[in-house]
């Protein structure tokens, strides 16, 4: 079997391209760790009609992970703000609901992941994350309010 290229010149364009090589390792290495945190993710993600049914039932939470600025511009009615860097302190005010749905949206989807992690690290098991945040949302043409709750 003959292969289209030899080891020795693998290695040599490695050796003349090694900014190209390390990006493609880069790249090739992040997509592996985004194929294993999608397989052992213990939450999941819904889009914005799938998040109104479940907030449809009285027993789902809403949770806004964005900071007080950015909630107070807009959020979902209901929603609670709970900013991302303050969820660990805060996590005892949603303990009575570790058992039922709990949907976490930020501005795009970034924070929500994290959060979402967070949240079924302390044992909340119905973690449910909006899929391209409030950006998403508003594309949907679903309303947004700037009541404070």
């Amino acid at each position: 079997m003959n292969l289209p290229i030899s080891p020795d010149q693998l290695l040599e364009f490695i050796g003349n391209h090694y900014v190209m090589a390390g990006a493609l390792f880069l790249v090739t290495i992040l997509l592996i760790q985004d194929i294993f945190d999608n397989l052992f993710r213990k939450h999941t993600m819904v889009s914005p009609s799938e998040a109104v049914i479940l907030l449809n039932n009285d027993a789902t939470i809403l949770v806004d992970v964005r900071e007080a600025t950015e909630f107070a511009e807009g959020h979902i009615e209901g929603a609670r703000n709970i900013p991302f860097g303050k969820l660990d302190e805060r996590v005892a005010e949603l303990d009575g609901h570790k058992a039922t749905a709990v949907i976490v949206t930020c501005q795009s989807g970034t924070r929500s992941l994290a959060a979402g992690k967070k949240l079924t690290g302390h044992g909340f098991t119905q973690v449910y994350e909006l899929k391209g945040g409030l950006f998403a949302w508003k594309d949907q043409n679903l309303p947004v309010t700037k009541k404070r709750k």
